[in-house]
């Protein structure tokens, strides 16, 4: 399925010639040698004002970025596995606040760091019990070990956690090995990106009694018509798929990342909730616009407009921003005037952010620096893709945003 514009720009309050500054500004990095290349999408009042590709899907092979081309999306993952839960919820099958040991019986007893080494740390009982809520918040206290930047971090890493568990781990047995590893932090005291989506993931299967995979496919991709969206591509399929790249650490230029790339050719033991799926921008525009419309398209209704707007309102304990509660390291988001839903980055203040955005605006990314954002304010969703290592290597985001309401005059 292809993504083309459906109406003039100027027809939906957009400048024609601002909004080509768009492609020319990204165009620069790929002709840099910054980035393979790009696809990206902007919508207004449900109505595709710029849809546009440049530059290889993959340069080694001279393949062009096309239409239909199937990215890794890592993180972006995050908000459909939120969705999963939250139809969950509304079902009455679980409760924010219920206790995550009711599923998963191996969180009972959690320890949090407290001091020491990775060789020798120091634990003492969680003082209050990783609830749902802390989940979809990142505030359970869970991380990640690729982030390096504290000791729990360490500890990850030793048991096999890095970007990913280990491999031959299924989404239970990561489950289980990570309620074994100590807590960052005591749940709901600070925020601390991590892999609280994934046990989130596992929470699905066993409160639905459903595979993730086949929750996804049966409740939220077929139903809102996502049909190229997967863990893997196999077939016809890995053609399509965009390689994967790093920059370099002294020039800054794309380079090929097989070791982490390759990972998506083939079928993995674990279906992760936090950061697995390769789609494409067309799949993934229709989720963007499931979740503009509060939680319906095209006739197909998966969450009330009350659970969507709650969604997207700041959890974060006492109203605080992520400036002021975020343990630090690796994130897909800025911190000041950004709060944090269920399954979201969501704006509270524009200003201290530094972003021409509205208060309300959610939104995330992936590590190879996808990013979408929805608007319910100006009504404005937009998506970005390539596939370059990680995220924070350019402001990619920042800029997409600061050209695409520069180019919004009505």
């Amino acid at each position: 399925m292809s993504l083309q514009r459906s109406v003039d720009p100027d027809r939906v309050g957009f400048d024609p010639a601002r909004l080509a500054r768009v492609d020319d500004h990204f165009a620069r990095y790929v002709d840099a040698g910054q980035l393979a290349g790009w696809q990206i999408v902007v919508t207004r009042r449900g109505e595709v004002a710029h849809s546009s590709t440049y530059g290889l899907r993959d340069r080694e092979a001279g393949l062009p970025v096309e239409s239909d081309t199937l990215w890794r999306i890592y993180s972006m993952t995050k908000p459909v596995t939120s969705v999963a839960a939250m139809m969950l919820w509304e079902e009455g099958r679980l409760q924010l606040t219920d206790e995550i040991s009711r599923w998963l019986p191996e969180f009972a007893d959690v320890r949090v760091y407290d001091r020491g080494s990775a060789l020798k740390p120091y634990t003492v009982p969680a003082v209050e019990p990783i609830r749902v809520w802390h989940l979809l918040t990142h505030t359970a206290g869970l991380t990640y070990g690729f982030l390096q930047t504290s000791v729990v971090d360490g500890l990850y890493r030793a048991a096999g956690y890095d970007l990913y568990p280990p491999p031959h781990f299924d989404l239970a047995a990561a489950t289980e090995g990570l309620a074994r590893l100590p807590l960052l932090f005591q749940p709901g005291t600070a925020w601390g990106y991590s892999v609280g989506t994934d046990v989130l993931g596992r929470l699905v299967e066993v409160v639905s009694g459903q595979s993730l995979e086949t929750f996804f496919v049966e409740r939220i991709f077929g139903p809102l018509g996502m049909t190229g969206t997967g863990w893997w591509a196999e077939g016809a399929d890995v053609d399509r798929l965009a390689a994967c790249y790093a920059a370099h650490p002294q020039t800054g230029q794309a380079v090929r990342y097989d070791q982490v790339g390759a990972l998506a050719l083939k079928e993995p033991a674990l279906r992760s909730g936090g950061g697995g799926l390769l789609s494409t921008a067309a799949d993934y525009h229709r989720f963007t616009q499931f979740l503009l419309r509060g939680g319906e398209l095209d006739g197909v209704r998966l969450l009330g407009p009350r659970t969507v707007r709650f969604m997207t309102r700041n959890h974060l304990p006492e109203g605080q921003d992520l400036g002021r509660l975020s343990t630090g390291g690796f994130a897909e988001t800025t911190f000041d005037g950004i709060g944090f839903g269920l399954g979201f980055a969501v704006v509270l203040d524009p200003v201290p952010s530094r972003t021409p955005s509205n208060a309300g605006e959610f939104y995330w990314g992936g590590v190879a620096s996808t990013a979408f954002w929805v608007d319910p304010v100006d009504e404005v969703t937009a998506l970005l893709f390539t596939q370059l290592i990680p995220s924070s290597t350019h402001p990619l985001r920042a800029e997409l945003r600061q050209l695409v309401y520069a180019a919004l005059v009505g």
